[in-house]
């Protein structure tokens, strides 16, 4: 077999749009070609992807590789394609069998010496991965260092493995015991305690204003000069919301994992920030001083 198909995902935004990474193997000078829009990493992903592929032991045929990223028009980016990419090559070449790889999806950055790096927006990635799926239900095969982030997405089957051996031996295995095992989540953190109002004197009719805002799920814009509390009340304001659903959790969650700050302490914690006040217009993305999502 001369073409391998593999499933994996780039990230447009917030969102986490599903890539085919096609490998096709042709006659003619050996030579590695990477086409579907690709950015300056996932380029340089052939160089990352040979070495491994070398120092973990197996063969670089010697024809003409054809990696396809579809669709053409997503851009794609990062390192997170090194992986399929370097399973679909040992799959089109038969060192691997093909019968299973439709039954995963895989992202990963690769070492040279075929060790599993992290990447970014593996929670955003497993959670477009449950809510769009095309009937056939897949597993996520993920760098060890992303398991906890993306076993935050319920039901979802996370295998996390360490370097690239792992994951091969995993679709030559005989039986399960050579296979990656199933990533049990991480407990996850109770609820966190968020700063009280019971800590500012005096403010009343402010944080009267605050509660009906809370209750209602109204816009609060906080004016005044510095130094009048704002900064203090809106860091509070969360303490009077209701605790995050699993959903408003994970598109919060998923956006910081696109930015690559998440962590496991900020689950389920509505996400705060507190710019300075000579910030500029351009630089301010939401149009306030104190604002809370």
């Amino acid at each position: 077999m001369s073409l391998a198909v593999l499933r994996s995902r780039a990230l447009a935004g917030t969102d986490a749009p599903a890539v085919s990474v096609e490998v096709h193997l042709a006659n003619g000078l050996p030579a590695l070609t990477i086409v579907g829009l690709p950015e300056a990493e996932v380029r340089e992903s052939k160089d990352r992807v040979r070495a491994a592929l070398q120092n973990a032991g197996f063969t670089i045929p010697s024809r003409r590789i054809t990696v396809n990223l579809a669709p053409a028009d997503v851009p794609k980016e990062s390192g997170r394609f090194d992986l399929p990419i370097a399973l679909g090559i040992l799959a089109a070449s038969g060192q691997i069998p093909s019968r299973d790889l439709d039954n995963y999806e895989y992202a990963g950055e690769l070492s040279l010496s075929g060790e599993l790096r992290p990447i970014r927006g593996a929670l955003a990635m497993t959670f477009a991965m449950q809510r769009r799926s095309d009937g056939k239900p897949r597993a996520f095969i993920v760098p060890m260092a992303n398991a906890d982030e993306a076993a935050l997405v319920s039901n979802a089957t996370i295998y996390p493995a360490q370097t690239l051996l792992q994951v091969c031996a995993h679709f030559t295995a005989i039986d399960d015991s050579c296979r990656l095992p199933r990533h049990v989540p991480a407990r996850v953190p109770g609820t966190r305690a968020y700063p009280d109002f019971a800590d500012v004197k005096g403010q009343l009719a402010t944080k009267r204003a605050l509660e009906v805002a809370a209750a209602g799920a109204h816009n609060v814009l906080l004016v005044g000069p510095p130094g009048a509390g704002k900064t203090m009340l809106a860091s509070r304001f969360a303490g009077l919301l209701p605790p995050m659903s699993d959903e408003e959790a994970l598109e919060s969650a998923a956006v910081k994992s696109l930015a690559g700050s998440f962590s496991m302490a900020d689950w389920k914690l509505r996400p705060y920030r507190s710019p300075h006040h000579t910030i500029s217009g351009v630089a301010l993305v939401g149009g306030g001083c104190d604002f809370l999502k």
